[in-house]
């Protein structure tokens, strides 16, 4: 079977003049959603866990963008972990100080080392995966407002939730359950930031990224077949949702979750 991917050049929003964090940016929908608000005017800085990984990625993230655009903006790369308060608050910082404010974080990085049946994972890894998937959202957040995120004009918000958040599987009720939580994360926070900062989240359905391999790697076609757009999704696919969703012409619209799945939660 072949599958359809997103053009080459995206359709791009006009992001001039401001100023975004991407966390988990150095692969999959961070790296996308990176990229293309680069392409659409703005400066970013996107996060990973180690330096040396990172800043190559920016690197990258900036050129591909120049390509799409003659106006993209700079991309510059910071290791942080994501459930680290004082990391959060240092990539705040010097993104304020390197660029002149936040106004855009997108929630992005996530994990899921508690995969199986619910009743056989460890504490350890359920708190971890709600420490990066629910808590650090939470943190990040926090800190963009107190580098002064909404201050000066409107801010926004984007996290990063799944289908998963809506359903029941099999071997991902930890992972589900944190994107259930952030669900609710999201609201509260829409409604304790409006109006100075429009929080919403997105949805994905099955996309091809490293975290959710194991949803379609040894079986694409088969995942495709059951998806009205008889597609998995690409990266792209969400990074354009994102940017909708955080533009600036888009303030109205608070406290919402967009599900961009390819049409999998209409079907019968």
């Amino acid at each position: 079977m072949s599958h359809h991917t997103p053009a080459n050049k995206p359709i791009t929003y006009d992001y001039s003049g401001h100023n975004a964090i991407v966390t988990g940016g150095t692969r999959g929908i961070g790296y996308a959603t990176a990229r293309l608000l680069a392409a659409s005017g703005a400066n970013v800085t996107i996060t990973g866990r180690k330096q040396e990984t990172v800043e190559p990625a920016a690197a990258t993230i900036q050129a591909e963008a120049a390509e799409l655009s003659p106006n993209a903006g700079r991309v510059i790369g910071i290791a942080a972990h994501v459930a680290d308060p004082d990391a959060a608050r240092k990539t705040c910082e010097a993104t304020v100080q390197e660029f002149g404010s936040i106004d855009v974080l997108i929630n992005n990085a996530g994990t899921n080392p508690a995969y199986g049946p619910i009743h056989k994972q460890s504490p350890e890894a359920m708190a971890k995966t709600y420490e990066v998937n629910v808590i650090g959202p939470v943190i990040w957040t926090a800190a963009a407002k107190d580098a002064g995120m909404g201050t000066d004009r409107k801010g926004a918000v984007v996290n990063l939730s799944s289908i998963g958040a809506l359903t029941e599987e099999a071997k991902l009720g930890v992972y589900n359950g944190t994107k259930a939580a952030l669900l609710h994360m999201t609201r509260q926070m829409a409604n304790e930031l409006a109006p100075s900062i429009h929080v919403n989240s997105i949805a994905p359905g099955v996309v091809r990224t490293k975290l959710s391999e194991a949803l379609w790697k040894e079986h694409e076609d088969a995942v495709a077949a059951i998806t009205p757009a008889q597609r998995i999704g690409e990266p792209e696919d969400i990074a354009a949702a994102i940017a909708f969703l955080a533009a600036p012409a888009t303030t109205w619209l608070i406290g919402e979750n967009l599900v961009v799945d390819g049409g999998m939660l209409v079907q019968p």
